[in-house]
Protein backbone atom coordinates (compact mmCIF):
# COMPACT_ATOMS: atom_id res chain seq x y z
CA UNK A 1 0.00 0.00 0.00
CA UNK A 2 2.65 2.53 0.90
CA UNK A 3 5.57 1.27 -1.81
CA UNK A 4 7.29 4.15 -2.83
CA UNK A 5 6.51 6.23 -0.05
CA UNK A 6 9.18 7.46 3.03
CA UNK A 7 8.07 7.79 6.93
CA UNK A 8 10.07 9.72 9.00
CA UNK A 9 9.28 8.42 13.08
CA UNK A 10 10.87 10.22 15.46
CA UNK A 11 12.05 7.93 18.48
CA UNK A 12 11.74 4.94 16.48
CA UNK A 13 14.90 3.18 18.51
CA UNK A 14 12.33 1.08 20.70
CA UNK A 15 8.88 0.96 21.49
CA UNK A 16 5.65 2.52 20.30
CA UNK A 17 7.78 4.60 17.34
CA UNK A 18 9.75 1.35 16.58
CA UNK A 19 6.48 -0.42 16.25
CA UNK A 20 5.03 1.86 13.76
CA UNK A 21 8.44 2.18 11.77
CA UNK A 22 7.95 -2.09 11.49
CA UNK A 23 4.28 -1.68 10.42
CA UNK A 24 4.67 1.26 7.70
CA UNK A 25 7.50 -0.94 6.46
CA UNK A 26 5.53 -3.58 6.05
CA UNK A 27 3.35 -2.21 4.10
CA UNK A 28 6.40 -1.16 1.79
CA UNK A 29 7.08 2.40 3.08
CA UNK A 30 11.06 3.19 3.24
CA UNK A 31 11.68 4.21 6.69
CA UNK A 32 14.40 6.99 8.48
CA UNK A 33 14.75 6.12 12.10
CA UNK A 34 15.89 8.37 14.73
CA UNK A 35 16.62 7.94 18.48
CA UNK A 36 19.34 6.72 20.99
CA UNK A 37 20.67 3.91 21.56
CA UNK A 38 21.06 0.43 19.89
CA UNK A 39 20.64 1.46 15.96
CA UNK A 40 21.87 -1.50 14.44
CA UNK A 41 19.40 -4.21 16.13
CA UNK A 42 16.26 -1.78 15.03
CA UNK A 43 17.84 -1.07 11.60
CA UNK A 44 17.28 -5.00 11.27
CA UNK A 45 14.59 -5.32 12.46
CA UNK A 46 12.11 -2.76 10.26
CA UNK A 47 14.28 -4.15 7.01
CA UNK A 48 13.21 -7.37 8.39
CA UNK A 49 9.52 -5.95 8.47
CA UNK A 50 10.03 -4.41 4.99
CA UNK A 51 11.52 -7.21 3.51
CA UNK A 52 9.04 -8.26 1.02
CA UNK A 53 9.15 -5.14 -0.38
CA UNK A 54 13.04 -4.27 -0.64
CA UNK A 55 12.63 -0.98 1.97
CA UNK A 56 15.34 1.03 2.37
CA UNK A 57 15.92 1.94 6.19
CA UNK A 58 18.05 4.88 7.14
CA UNK A 59 18.97 6.68 10.19
CA UNK A 60 19.45 10.36 11.63
CA UNK A 61 20.62 10.85 15.18
CA UNK A 62 18.90 14.26 15.35
CA UNK A 63 18.19 15.64 18.78
CA UNK A 64 14.87 16.21 19.05
CA UNK A 65 15.44 19.19 21.61
CA UNK A 66 17.64 21.43 19.46
CA UNK A 67 15.62 22.91 16.27
CA UNK A 68 18.79 22.80 14.06
CA UNK A 69 19.26 19.44 14.81
CA UNK A 70 15.67 18.67 13.43
CA UNK A 71 16.09 20.98 10.23
CA UNK A 72 19.23 18.75 9.28
CA UNK A 73 17.07 15.76 9.78
CA UNK A 74 14.65 16.64 7.75
CA UNK A 75 17.22 17.57 4.59
CA UNK A 76 18.81 14.37 5.13
CA UNK A 77 15.53 12.50 4.54
CA UNK A 78 15.04 14.63 1.52
CA UNK A 79 18.59 13.75 0.35
CA UNK A 80 18.09 10.07 0.68
CA UNK A 81 14.42 9.39 -0.67
CA UNK A 82 13.23 12.66 -2.38
CA UNK A 83 10.61 13.87 0.54
CA UNK A 84 8.93 13.00 3.94
CA UNK A 85 5.38 11.20 2.66
CA UNK A 86 3.98 10.39 6.45
CA UNK A 87 5.71 12.03 9.34
CA UNK A 88 5.33 10.30 12.71
CA UNK A 89 6.06 12.87 15.36
CA UNK A 90 6.35 10.20 18.56
CA UNK A 91 9.74 10.75 20.31
CA UNK A 92 8.89 11.88 24.25
CA UNK A 93 10.48 11.67 27.38
CA UNK A 94 9.12 11.91 30.73
CA UNK A 95 9.40 12.68 34.54
CA UNK A 96 7.06 12.84 37.62
CA UNK A 97 6.66 14.86 40.45
CA UNK A 98 4.64 17.52 41.70
CA UNK A 99 3.86 21.34 40.61
CA UNK A 100 5.85 22.38 43.25
CA UNK A 101 8.65 20.55 43.01
CA UNK A 102 8.77 19.84 39.03
CA UNK A 103 12.68 20.83 38.09
CA UNK A 104 12.04 23.38 35.91
CA UNK A 105 15.09 22.24 33.74
CA UNK A 106 12.70 18.66 33.29
CA UNK A 107 9.49 20.70 32.54
CA UNK A 108 11.84 22.96 29.60
CA UNK A 109 13.23 19.67 28.33
CA UNK A 110 9.87 17.57 28.02
CA UNK A 111 7.65 20.94 26.33
CA UNK A 112 10.96 20.83 24.04
CA UNK A 113 11.30 17.31 23.00
CA UNK A 114 7.18 15.70 23.33
CA UNK A 115 5.46 19.01 21.72
CA UNK A 116 7.95 22.05 20.11
CA UNK A 117 9.66 18.96 18.20
CA UNK A 118 6.55 18.67 16.63
CA UNK A 119 5.69 21.71 15.47
CA UNK A 120 9.45 21.83 13.63
CA UNK A 121 9.38 18.48 11.93
CA UNK A 122 5.57 19.62 10.93
CA UNK A 123 6.85 23.21 9.23
CA UNK A 124 9.36 21.59 7.87
CA UNK A 125 7.75 18.37 6.17
CA UNK A 126 4.58 19.62 5.31
CA UNK A 127 5.88 22.23 2.02
CA UNK A 128 6.87 19.35 0.23
CA UNK A 129 3.26 17.42 1.14
CA UNK A 130 1.38 19.84 0.08
CA UNK A 131 3.32 20.12 -3.48
CA UNK A 132 2.91 16.84 -4.35
CA UNK A 133 -0.95 16.65 -2.97
CA UNK A 134 -0.34 13.61 -0.82
CA UNK A 135 0.89 13.45 3.45
CA UNK A 136 -0.09 11.97 6.59
CA UNK A 137 0.87 13.27 10.07
CA UNK A 138 0.45 11.25 12.45
CA UNK A 139 1.15 12.41 16.21
CA UNK A 140 1.57 10.39 18.86
CA UNK A 141 0.00 11.70 22.14
CA UNK A 142 -1.06 10.21 24.79
CA UNK A 143 -4.61 9.36 27.04
CA UNK A 144 -2.90 12.08 28.53
CA UNK A 145 -3.88 14.33 25.36
CA UNK A 146 -6.82 14.08 26.76
CA UNK A 147 -7.17 13.62 30.81
CA UNK A 148 -4.97 14.66 33.26
CA UNK A 149 -2.84 12.60 36.01
CA UNK A 150 -1.13 13.79 39.22
CA UNK A 151 2.31 14.50 39.07
CA UNK A 152 2.99 14.49 35.32
CA UNK A 153 2.19 17.94 34.59
CA UNK A 154 5.10 18.85 31.51
CA UNK A 155 3.64 15.54 30.23
CA UNK A 156 0.48 16.19 30.76
CA UNK A 157 0.49 19.93 29.32
CA UNK A 158 2.48 18.66 26.30
CA UNK A 159 0.39 15.91 25.06
CA UNK A 160 -2.78 18.09 25.20
CA UNK A 161 -0.64 20.50 23.01
CA UNK A 162 -0.19 18.05 20.86
CA UNK A 163 -4.13 17.25 19.98
CA UNK A 164 -4.07 20.83 19.67
CA UNK A 165 -1.53 21.21 17.28
CA UNK A 166 -2.94 18.25 15.55
CA UNK A 167 -6.21 19.94 15.05
CA UNK A 168 -4.86 23.68 14.05
CA UNK A 169 -3.00 21.52 11.52
CA UNK A 170 -6.36 19.20 10.13
CA UNK A 171 -7.73 22.28 10.03
CA UNK A 172 -5.27 24.08 7.47
CA UNK A 173 -4.62 21.13 5.33
CA UNK A 174 -8.36 20.06 5.06
CA UNK A 175 -8.62 21.00 1.57
CA UNK A 176 -5.70 19.31 0.58
CA UNK A 177 -4.48 15.78 0.05
CA UNK A 178 -2.71 15.54 3.83
CA UNK A 179 -4.47 14.76 7.28
CA UNK A 180 -3.01 14.77 10.40
CA UNK A 181 -4.20 12.65 13.40
CA UNK A 182 -3.29 12.21 17.04
CA UNK A 183 -3.01 8.58 18.47
CA UNK A 184 -3.92 8.86 21.89
CA UNK A 185 -2.76 5.66 23.96
CA UNK A 186 -3.14 4.15 27.34
CA UNK A 187 -0.59 2.19 28.93
CA UNK A 188 2.01 1.03 26.60
CA UNK A 189 4.65 -1.89 27.90
CA UNK A 190 7.63 0.41 26.94
CA UNK A 191 10.22 1.30 28.77
CA UNK A 192 9.70 4.04 29.80
CA UNK A 193 6.38 2.39 31.44
CA UNK A 194 8.67 -0.56 32.55
CA UNK A 195 10.00 2.16 34.97
CA UNK A 196 6.97 3.41 36.54
CA UNK A 197 6.09 -0.88 37.32
CA UNK A 198 9.14 -1.40 38.55
CA UNK A 199 8.26 1.77 41.00
CA UNK A 200 5.51 0.25 42.43
CA UNK A 201 7.36 -3.09 42.73
CA UNK A 202 9.37 -1.85 45.38
CA UNK A 203 7.00 0.97 46.43
CA UNK A 204 4.53 -1.67 47.45
CA UNK A 205 6.67 -4.93 47.76
CA UNK A 206 5.39 -6.87 44.46
CA UNK A 207 6.36 -8.75 41.98
CA UNK A 208 6.41 -6.99 38.64
CA UNK A 209 3.33 -9.11 37.43
CA UNK A 210 1.22 -7.91 40.22
CA UNK A 211 2.61 -4.26 40.24
CA UNK A 212 1.73 -4.39 36.42
CA UNK A 213 -1.79 -5.04 37.41
CA UNK A 214 -2.15 -2.68 40.33
CA UNK A 215 -0.80 0.04 37.41
CA UNK A 216 -3.72 -1.42 34.93
CA UNK A 217 -6.04 -1.10 37.68
CA UNK A 218 -5.71 2.20 38.77
CA UNK A 219 -6.78 3.22 34.94
CA UNK A 220 -7.00 0.89 32.17
CA UNK A 221 -10.88 -1.19 32.83
CA UNK A 222 -9.45 -3.66 29.77
CA UNK A 223 -6.54 -4.49 32.28
CA UNK A 224 -4.17 -5.11 29.34
CA UNK A 225 -1.48 -3.33 27.74
CA UNK A 226 -2.17 -1.78 24.26
CA UNK A 227 0.58 -2.73 22.16
CA UNK A 228 2.88 -1.14 19.92
CA UNK A 229 1.80 -3.72 16.84
CA UNK A 230 -1.54 -2.09 17.89
CA UNK A 231 -0.57 1.49 17.58
CA UNK A 232 1.32 0.57 14.14
CA UNK A 233 -1.61 -0.99 12.69
CA UNK A 234 -3.65 2.49 13.30
CA UNK A 235 -1.12 4.22 11.91
CA UNK A 236 -1.26 1.88 8.47
CA UNK A 237 -4.65 2.67 8.54
CA UNK A 238 -4.15 6.29 9.30
CA UNK A 239 -1.91 6.12 5.54
CA UNK A 240 -5.11 4.55 3.84
CA UNK A 241 -7.14 5.37 1.57
CA UNK A 242 -9.93 4.74 3.83
CA UNK A 243 -8.62 7.66 6.12
CA UNK A 244 -8.89 10.11 3.64
CA UNK A 245 -11.27 11.83 5.43
CA UNK A 246 -10.31 11.23 8.87
CA UNK A 247 -8.60 14.58 10.14
CA UNK A 248 -8.10 16.35 13.33
CA UNK A 249 -8.63 13.39 15.11
CA UNK A 250 -7.19 12.26 18.87
CA UNK A 251 -7.83 8.88 18.66
CA UNK A 252 -7.52 6.86 21.91
CA UNK A 253 -6.34 3.22 22.07
CA UNK A 254 -6.76 3.33 26.10
CA UNK A 255 -8.76 0.25 27.55
CA UNK A 256 -11.54 2.15 28.01
CA UNK A 257 -9.77 4.76 30.49
CA UNK A 258 -11.33 7.85 28.64
CA UNK A 259 -15.14 6.04 28.80
CA UNK A 260 -14.96 6.12 32.04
Amino acid sequence: MLKGKTALVTGSTSGIGLGIAMALARQGANIVLNGFGDVDGPRAQVLAAGSASDVRVAYHGADMSKPAEIEDMLKYAASQFGRVDILVNNAGIQHVASVQDFPAEKWDAIIAINLTSAFHTSRLALPGMLAAGWGRIINVASVHGLVGSAQKSAYVAAKHGIVGLTKVTALETATTGVTCNAICPGWVLTPLVQKQVDAKAAEHGLSNEDAKKLLLGEKEPSMQFTTPEELGELAVFFCSPAANNVRGVAWNMDGGWTAQ
